[in-house]
């Protein structure tokens, strides 16, 4: 983590994350023991081999930057890790994981991003991934006290029919208004590469969610080709015109004032992930652009995005660059924190606990540590 240590404050700060994909979080171990469970060969003759593959700084951008020999690309590594995920069991426990770190980094509350496709497509019924969710979503709650609402994503670069024949087969997993509806997540979104594939495409999608009463977020890929016009639709095109109510990444918005003074008047937040930019970007770049956003009241949030393959850096080591490389204070930190309360679709009693928290929070500017 570029040399850092998580400082006890950070460690201690209640925290919400919105923009983790659950498959991103799946340890070199547990995909190891997935393996094992369910027979499948791993190109990896030990488990020091596999842990040794997630040393890597995956290419994100291979349309743009070309491949690099020998090194898969993000993408790949990511899709590779699914692999091992077959049964409602595999998917309840990759989800507990999660969840269980979650409380151990005092995560109180959390709407992971997943989707069907990447799993039906291997063979994968979809109940095993929606009720393997399910249930980690109701049993973590109980045993470690972290509550979830989840969000549903299409496939960017899946063809649009594929995405909305998923949507409905997992409908009845929905909340919102929909009738009977289990609960499971609450909001759909865009994942998987968004090279030429813009938001706009997928406006039949959003509109089947919004008329189910769910909510609507989407990626906008930071450095991505095109990324800036995708953050116009984000905010002014989508949704009939009404604009995405939160967007993911959004970064590349500071570079122009139609885009975050956009953001700002429709009041929508952006859930930045700093380690995943900063792997392939400045410090002396990166932090600044997150600080002037932050000058210029765009309400921001600190997430971790695929954390196992991103260095094992989770929202913690992602707070905490913050925390160092933008000069925050405490007060500024727990305002961020509190950016993600009001940025997210917890129900409102969860809210005000979490608020409670953060307001009980010490935040003396003058007694601020050394991050």
């Amino acid at each position: 983590m570029n040399g850092l240590s998580i400082s006890p404050f950070i460690a201690s700060l209640p925290k919400v994350e919105l923009h983790v994909h659950i498959e991103g979080t799946l340890t070199p171990a547990l995909r190891w023991n997935l393996a094992e469970r369910n027979n499948i060969s791993l190109p990896y003759e030990t488990f020091e081999e596999l842990k040794a593959s997630y040393a890597v700084t995956l290419n994100h951008r291979p349309e743009l930057n070309g491949r690099q020999p020998g090194i898969p690309t993000f993408l790949e590594a990511y899709f590779a890790g699914c692999e091992v995920l077959r049964t409602e069991d595999d998917f309840y426990d990759l989800a507990m994981a999660y969840l269980h770190r979650c409380a151990e980094m005092n995560v109180r509350y959390t709407e992971p991003f997943f989707d069907i496709q990447a799993h039906t497509r291997r063979g994968v019924p979809a109940n095993a991934v929606l009720n393997g969710y399910l249930r980690a979503q109701h049993d973590a709650e109980k045993q470690f006290n972290v509550k979830s609402q989840w969000i549903m994503c299409f496939l960017r670069d899946e063809a649009v029919e594929d995405g909305l024949a998923a949507y409905h087969e997992a409908r009845s997993w929905a909340a919102g208004t929909v009738k009977g509806g289990k609960g499971l997540f609450h909001a759909v979104g865009l994942a998987s590469n968004a090279y030429e594939r813009p938001p706009m495409l997928f406006e039949e999608g959003f509109s089947l969610a919004r008329a189910d009463g769910l909510h609507v977020t989407m990626h906008c890929d930071f450095g991505q080709k095109d990324t800036h016009d995708h953050i116009n639709e984000a905010i002014f095109e989508v949704c009939g015109g009404e604009g995405s109510e939160r967007i993911d990444h959004g970064l590349d918005s500071e570079d122009r004032e139609e885009l975050w003074r956009g953001l700002l008047e429709r009041n929508i937040g952006l859930t930045l992930c700093p380690h995943a930019y900063h792997r392939r970007t400045a410090t002396d770049v990166l932090f600044p652009k997150v600080r002037r956003l932050l000058e210029r009241g765009v309400k921001v949030c600190i997430n971790s995005d695929d954390p196992t393959l991103m260095h094992d850096v989770w929202i913690d080591g992602n707070m905490q660059k913050v925390y160092t490389y933008c000069g925050l204070t405490k007060t500024e930190m727990v305002q961020l924190a509190r950016n993600a309360v009001d940025m997210s679709w917890a129900k409102d009693d969860v809210k005000s606990s979490i608020y409670a928290e953060l307001d009980r929070l010490a935040t003396v500017d003058g007694d601020d540590e050394v991050p």
